[in-house]
């Protein structure tokens, strides 16, 4: 495989973030190391190697300077994905945690599809992978952290050959991340919108969770007040009605589709108060949880049957 020429000075504005071949063959990226890792007051000298890295801020904050490029710094978070030959070196001032992925090309095994086939389909990834800068810095709202997280702990089970599954994740981080740099590279208007869509993103994944306005604001890095205003902006509802509305949605389909006891929905929906759960439903719905069952009841069945 070439690898690109950057001998004779830093060549940073010659690479790109992926070398060509991987959208030339029937390739798919296998990871090559992984490491968690909390840097304490560390130095480090400029390197590179051959394989693309990914470098993720867990908590704290640290510092990647690029040789020729400029100096990025990153919080929790928030990451960056380096082009194999691309130098860098890491420097932190105080304490950071960071989960680090490195990952090259390899010939493809199994049923999992090719980088080309999925690109094809698929265009934030394509674009992705076609990125002319050597570097790509993202914050993240923790999707791609889930699937890195599942990555690695899948190559700690099963050795840095992994299987299947291993190949799947490693190809839905790519997508996951070429996502993020679409809608990183938006526009203006961009940040905000992936604000919104960050604290939907949270209220579905925790609505059975105990959940308050402040909660949200640091899931997604904001004051809870400026939230609150862009929030309303973008969808004409306050968090605490998205999450009203979303969550008596919720408890309708487990009364209607479920034979889950109606003394426990509330639970289910994240309302500790069954008496107060009782009162949303039905100012939402006009009926009761047991009228709504029994309405939902009556439907299903169908006579002569």
């Amino acid at each position: 495989m070439r690898i690109p020429d950057i001998e004779g000075g830093s060549g940073l504005e010659r690479l790109g973030l992926f070398p060509a071949e991987w959208l030339e063959g029937d390739f798919q990226p296998r990871v090559h190391a992984y490491y968690f890792k909390e840097w304490n007051r560390f130095e480090m000298a400029y390197h590179r190697h051959d394989s693309t890295e990914i470098m993720y801020v867990i908590s704290g904050v640290c510092r990647v300077e690029l040789d020729g490029g400029p100096e990025l710094s990153l919080k929790k978070g928030e990451f960056v994905i380096l082009n194999a030959n691309a130098g860098h070196r890491l420097i932190v001032d105080g304490k950071c945690r960071m989960l680090n992925v490195e990952f090259g090309l390899a010939e493809r095994t199994g049923a999992v599809p090719s980088l080309r086939a999925l690109a094809s389909e698929d265009e934030p990834l394509q674009a992705l992978l076609t990125l002319s800068e050597p570097y790509a810095m993202l914050r993240d709202p923790e999707d791609a952290y889930h699937t890195l997280r599942s990555l690695v702990l899948e190559l700690d089970k099963n050795g840095m050959e992994g299987g299947t599954l291993s190949r799947l994740l490693l190809s839905q981080l790519l997508i996951r991340i070429g996502r993020l740099w679409t809608e990183s590279a938006r526009g203006d208007s961009a940040p905000m919108e992936l604000y919104v869509r960050q604290s939907v993103d949270y209220l579905y994944q925790n609505y059975d969770r105990d959940i308050r306005v402040k909660d949200v604001a640091a899931a997604v890095s904001l004051h809870p007040g400026y939230l609150q205003r862009i929030f309303r902006a973008h969808t004409g509802r306050t968090l605490t009605e998205y999450l009203t509305d979303l969550r008596m949605e919720k408890a309708k389909m487990l009364l209607g589709q479920t034979g889950i006891p109606i003394s426990d929905i509330s639970d289910y929906v994240g309302v500790g108060s069954r008496q107060y759960f009782h009162a949303l439903f039905k100012k939402h719905t006009g009926m009761t949880p047991v009228e709504f069952r029994r309405s939902a009841d009556t439907h299903r069945w169908t006579p002569g049957v």
